[in-house]
């Protein structure tokens, strides 16, 4: 396949992607037909059939680029963090806001057309969950080198979890849900530094 070959089915699937993600929040998953992704994207239902497969993986694959673009903005905020929990903090205040804020995430979360998207989030989203934990975790011992791999895969599981709970029932502001998520945890993290202080002294 030449490269010209491979941007020009990069490009497809990210048209078919965009066409979708416009598509869901109005429908949800059961009601969105192949055929009006193809309309939208302006090509032919089979097109869309080629790459995709089924209509299951088509939405599944809007709901992990979704996922990978909230991965970017995570990784972001460590990046301008000047400590672990300070790290983690902003990374739950920006992953509730954001995903209030997205359209697709909305509609799962507050329309009855978006209600059959909700198990991407949560009792299906094991995908999205595991790559959101396995980059929380690399964050972690980056921050906190005496974690064990451990530890820090606990840590991060947790908070993607706490996270993910004060986003399908919304009871506080973001700020707020990570201060709670950090109040929660801080301890915890203080006891397995601790810990891992102890097993690397011992002979």
């Amino acid at each position: 396949m030449t490269s010209f070959t491979e941007r020009t089915k990069a490009s497809l699937r990210e048209a078919l992607l965009d066409a979708a993600a416009e598509l869901l929040p109005e429908h949800g998953h059961r009601a969105l037909r192949m055929a009006d992704v193809a309309a939208r994207a302006g090509v032919s239902r089979q097109t869309v059939y080629n790459e995709f497969g089924n209509k299951a993986a088509l939405t599944q694959a809007v709901a992990l680029r979704t996922a990978a673009e909230f991965l970017d903005g995570i990784r972001l905020r460590f990046e301008d963090a000047e400590s672990l929990t300070t790290g983690m903090h902003g990374a739950v205040v920006y992953t509730i806001e954001h995903a209030r804020e997205n359209r697709l995430i909305a509609a799962a979360l507050g329309t009855e057309a978006g209600e059959d998207l909700l198990p991407l989030l949560t009792t299906q989203g094991e995908p999205i969950l595991a790559a959101a934990a396995e980059l929380a975790a690399r964050q972690y011992l980056a921050f906190e080198p005496r974690l064990s791999a451990e530890s820090a895969a606990l840590l991060a599981e947790t908070v993607v979890r706490l996270s993910l709970s004060h986003l399908v029932l919304p009871t506080h502001s973001a700020t707020a849900a990570a201060d709670a998520v950090l109040a929660v945890l801080a301890p915890a993290i203080d006891l397995f530094v601790h810990n891992g202080v102890q097993r690397k002294g011992q002979p």
